[in-house]
């Protein structure tokens, strides 16, 4: 009743109302939600993926032995020149180049820094012009019978050694020349294989690059697209917030409301099974007081005709029996005093009907999601209309970072190759044509080489030392053919094959050490960052930055694969903290219910006048005196009417007269069959009120316990709710709203890591770079390089080869005037007045 009165009450009070405040303050617990942590675990919300970067093709490249000279050549070409790289001076040719190639301190100053070229292409052009000229008049002293050209030797006694000595000279040199040739087919080799591979490696840096491009917006939109599920999650949330918001208001009730609704079910209980117990005591009663008059009605009867019997005369001994008859009596009422009361006060606490309290409380409490849910039908809208707002501010990243920019070195990479797909084939044919022209030229060099080796090969094998010079073998005439011929065909080749190697070293060397080497060292991107040397092109400008943007900072961070964040300095465009600065979004929420008072009513949990039922439940219950029934029933357990009997049989056995014999027996019968009766219909009637009276007097001893744990529980839950339902209803909302708001903590902290450390890592950007100074520098560069330096190292030895290979030539060929040499004494075919020398 007094829950009912309570329920009553809070529905007067507007109840609905009441919960629309309540979750007011659950808004309002947003202002404080930054500042104090929540105080139970939030449920798992939606957790952001780490973004998954692009897979990039290995472009590692093709080594075709392309380094195998690199050493030797940069030495070489660090020695011709040792200058730095020149930036001062291609400024100047970069702002005016008309006038500044007209300007004689400008070309000395290039002359200066190109003295080592100049020297070495000087000495080039002295080998191109001079070599041609003395083969010319080698070839012609030779026809005219001199330098060699006369068939005649002289015989000394040092021609062996001389031999010998001109032999192993003319064999090293050889040995030489065939190295510098070796090295020629490899680096054509290699250079070939470079130009071919570079198309297929120039493409892959380019699909690379297009990779990393398109791969940057979708990253963006990624971290985007991240804000959409969170936002999402948060709004369905939200629109649950009554299930969500109302169960976490519940369990804060329930930790002391159950054990008080418990106890009051087991009140509930043992007042039902308090009640039964009492109507079945009653009927039990009833039934025994019937069978108890009964039998007194029975006793009774038969204690006057026995007391009939004695008194006759013809009795004998019949008056001993008197004082058991005085006894034979069953004058028993069965009652038991206060049950009345207690069966009133049972009454009372049923008609109070705790199950119909404890429904109402239980309905209000599970009214409570839907209250939420009702009640909060503006905020929740109105809050979603603010979630849609922080999403247009995130989504408003992808216009504030200029990305189409990407989209056009996209196109541009795109148009790139197809341009090369498009000449391809053009360089292909080309690339074959170098690499014929090439091979060609290496085997005219190995031509010359094998002359001198047949040479080599052929005059000792057919000479014989001390044979006349007339009569030598043909093979060791053929032995110095071959070495005349391969200094012969030196002469006709050489000086067209340094002017090769000029041209190919002043467009190599030069290469490497303006391009290549700076290229390596960083040198170049630093000189490329030079103010006005490329006009209009100044990055931070062009993307909107303050700052100054170089292509070596960019180059520097994309080499350690540092993020877009960083490296194009996007900092300076977007402020992140600001964007993802969760607090500024819940101002409004916070002016909307920063005022609101709260006030939340409690319900009544037992009402005073059921309190004081449950007390004289309790007291009646203690008061209930089965003691006296117990006894009166031991009273009925203990009547025993067969002594009585047996004392009739013993009585009429001495009797004389027939007729009072018969009379006693019969009476003794009758005691024995009432006896008979008790057994059979009274004690089990007893036995059965005493099983209710001890279930009874169990529930009775219950009872107070029951009744103090009841008004114990109520009470501490009654001032449970008086005390803390406001502040379990600011405690609930607080944890919810911190929830929600961890969510976007979660996801900005996410993002802010994401753009800031992992979005557009560039080092597909710097690989590209690398990629493209290995095509050019470490493999066609350095394969030319290496040709050019073979090519002129075979042809310098070709000089020490035709002199080698001319003077060896005469110790093997046939000749047509013989001098012979013998015990140191010359002897020729006319005498002489004195040794001449030849």
């Amino acid at each position: 009743m007094g829950p009912c009165e309570g329920m009553r009450g809070w529905r007067r009070r507007d109840g609905a109302g009441a919960f629309r405040v309540g979750v007011g303050v659950l808004l309002l617990g947003l202002s404080l939600a930054q500042s104090t942590p929540p105080q139970a675990p939030c449920p798992a919300g939606v957790a952001p993926q780490s973004l998954t970067q692009p897979q990039y093709q290995d472009n590692t490249g093709v080594d075709a032995g392309t380094g195998f000279m690199a050493d030797l050549v940069q030495s070489f070409l660090h020695t011709v020149q040792p200058n730095p790289f020149p930036k001062d001076l291609i400024l100047k040719f970069a702002k005016d180049f008309d006038q500044v190639q007209s300007d004689p301190d400008v070309i000395k100053e290039v002359l200066h820094y190109q003295i080592g070229f100049l020297v070495c292409a000087a000495i080039g052009v002295l080998y191109i012009v001079l070599m041609p000229i003395v083969g010319f008049f080698l070839a012609c002293c030779r026809c005219c019978g001199n330098c060699g050209g006369k068939m005649y030797q002289e015989q000394t006694s040092g021609i062996h050694c001389c031999r010998r000595a001109l032999y192993w000279s003319a064999f090293i040199t050889t040995l030489i020349i065939l190295a510098g040739n070796i090295c020629m087919f490899r680096s054509n080799e290699a250079l070939r294989v470079s130009v071919d591979q570079s198309a297929v490696e120039l493409n892959n840096t380019l699909d690379n690059l297009q990779t990393y491009l398109a791969a940057v917006p979708q990253q963006f939109d990624r971290v985007v697209n991240e804000s959409y599920k969170t936002t999402h999650e948060v709004s369905q949330n939200l629109n649950a917030i009554g299930p969500q918001l109302g169960a976490e208001i519940q369990k804060g009730f329930k930790g002391t409301l159950d054990p008080a609704l418990s106890s009051v079910r087991v009140m509930d209980q043992e007042t039902t099974s308090t009640n039964d117990l009492l109507r079945e005591l009653n009927s039990s009663l009833v039934w025994l007081q019937s069978s108890v008059n009964l039998l007194q009605a029975n006793v009774s009867a038969v204690k006057n005709r026995i007391n009939q019997t004695i008194h006759k005369p013809s009795c004998t001994g019949c008056m001993a029996l008197q004082p058991d008859l005085q006894k034979l009596t069953v004058d028993i009422s069965v009652t038991i005093p206060s049950l009345g009361e207690f069966q009133s006060a049972v009454d009372e606490v049923i008609k109070a009907d705790l199950k119909s309290q404890i429904k109402e409380v239980e309905d209000y409490f599970n009214s409570i999601p839907q209250r939420v849910t009702n009640d909060t039908k503006d905020v929740v809208q109105s809050t979603k209309q603010q979630l849609e707002e922080i999403q247009a501010q995130i989504s408003q990243l992808t216009k504030d970072i200029p990305l189409s920019a990407l989209t056009n070195v996209s196109d541009t990479l795109g148009q790139l190759q197809a341009e090369i797909s498009s000449v391809t084939p053009e360089v292909e044919r080309a690339e074959h044509i170098r690499w014929a022209v090439c091979v060609t030229l290496c085997c005219v060099v190995l031509l010359v080489v094998v002359c001198n080796v047949l040479g080599l090969l052929l005059g000792p094998l057919g000479l014989t030392p001390k044979a006349d010079p007339t009569e030598r073998s043909c093979t060791a005439d053929c032995g110095g053919t071959f070495l005349i011929m391969g200094a012969g065909f030196s002469f006709l080749i050489s000086w067209l094959f340094m002017l090769v190697v000029l041209l190919l070293f002043l467009l190599g060397g030069n290469v490497y050490t303006l391009v290549c080497q700076p290229w390596d060292n960083g040198e170049l991107l630093k000189f490329i960052d030079t103010p006005g040397l490329i006009p209009q092109f100044e990055l931070g400008p062009m993307l909107g930055l303050k700052s100054n943007l170089t292509l070596t900072n960019i180059y520097s961070d994309c080499e350690k694969n540092m993020p877009l964040w960083s490296t194009l300095h996007l900092y300076e465009l977007v402020d992140l903290e600001d964007l993802l600065n969760v607090s500024k979004y819940t101002e409004e929420i916070q002016q909307h219910f920063e005022n609101t008072n709260i006030t939340l009513s409690t319900i009544t949990f037992l009402s005073p006048e059921v309190q004081q039922l449950l007390s004289s439940f309790s007291a009646e219950a203690k008061d209930v005196d089965f003691t006296t029934v117990t006894q009166q029933i031991n009273n009925i357990s203990s009547i025993n009417l067969n002594t009585t009997a047996d004392k009739l049989d013993e009585l009429a056995n001495v009797q004389t007269n027939s007729e009072i014999q018969t009379e006693l027996r019969g009476e003794a019968m009758e005691l024995r069959q009432i006896q008979i009766n008790i057994d059979t219909t009274i004690i089990p009637q007893l036995e059965k009120l005493n099983s209710t009276i001890e279930s009874l007097r169990s529930i009775a001893g219950k009872i107070n316990g029951t009744v103090g744990e009841v008004l114990s529980k109520a009470g501490a839950a009654q001032d449970f709710l008086n005390t803390n339902t406001t502040q379990i209803v600011k405690t609930e909302s607080r944890e919810f709203l911190d929830c929600q708001i961890a969510y976007f903590i979660a996801y900005a902290d996410w993002a802010n890591i994401t753009i800031t450390q992992q979005l557009g890592r560039c080092g597909p950007v710097a690989g590209a770079v690398d990629s493209a100074e290995i095509i050019i520098c470490s493999h066609m560069v350095e394969s030319l390089n290496a040709f050019w330096f073979s090519l002129g190292w075979c042809m310098i030895f070709f000089i020490p080869s035709i002199i080698f290979s001319i003077k060896l030539a005469k110790y093997y060929r046939r000749m047509e005037q013989s001098d012979v040499f013998e015990n140191h004494i010359m002897m020729n075919h006319i005498p002489r007045a004195q040794m001449r020398a030849y």
